[in-house]
């Protein structure tokens, strides 16, 4: 599949890599895939970005996706969910920051190996996402797969990063809209999938 990415997609890969290094994390997300596309400059994710003022709140984009893997990973809706259930997350956060520092919930480092120390295997999310985006650049009739495909397959998926892009404004339909015109250009028509 990567052959069948544009230079830029390429980057934004490679990048995300770099982001999951930086951060110490033994594998890579779909936030350091947001990560690599938010870094990215005179592409069409970075038009949508600027267009939907999501390149100017970067700082709280970051916050929001640091405040959600202090809470282990869970999205806003699942601590929604959770509470609904009678379980207070924040409390359950606070008490364990308590008693192990913060940031215990949030994904422990990992011990490298020796022959493995640079590899970093991306996870099924980020895999998903990546299957996502020829699914979106197939299903819009595009030849290859280019980085406002990973962007719209974020925005398609469930969890903490399509749920921080949509409170950033950056939902499917906004970020298509921005990128690609009023109808979606060609073949638009693959939307939220499970």
């Amino acid at each position: 599949m990567f052959e069948q990415f544009t230079e830029e997609a390429r980057r934004v890969v490679t990048e995300s890599v770099g982001h999951c290094r930086r951060a110490g994390e033994p594998s890579v997300t779909e936030e350091h895939l947001l990560l690599a596309l938010l870094d990215q400059r005179g592409s069409r994710a970075s038009f949508a970005f600027a267009a939907l003022g999501v390149a100017d709140r970067r700082a709280s984009v970051e916050s929001a996706l640091g405040d959600a893997r202090r809470r282990g990973g869970l999205s806003r809706s699942e601590t929604e969910a959770l509470a609904g259930l009678g379980i207070d997350v924040d409390r359950v956060v606070a008490t364990a920051e308590a008693a192990h520092g913060r940031a215990a919930l949030a994904p422990a480092g990992f011990v490298r190996r020796r022959l493995l120390r640079d590899h970093r295997p991306f996870s099924p999310a980020a895999k998903g996402a990546l299957t996502k985006s020829l699914r979106i650049a197939v299903g819009r009739g595009d030849r290859r797969i280019g980085g406002e495909h990973v962007l719209l397959a974020l925005t398609a998926g469930h969890g903490v990063v399509a749920e921080v892009l949509a409170d950033h404004g950056a939902t499917y339909a906004t970020v298509e809209r921005a990128m690609f015109g009023e109808d979606g250009g060609a073949g638009g028509n693959l939307r939220r999938t499970a």
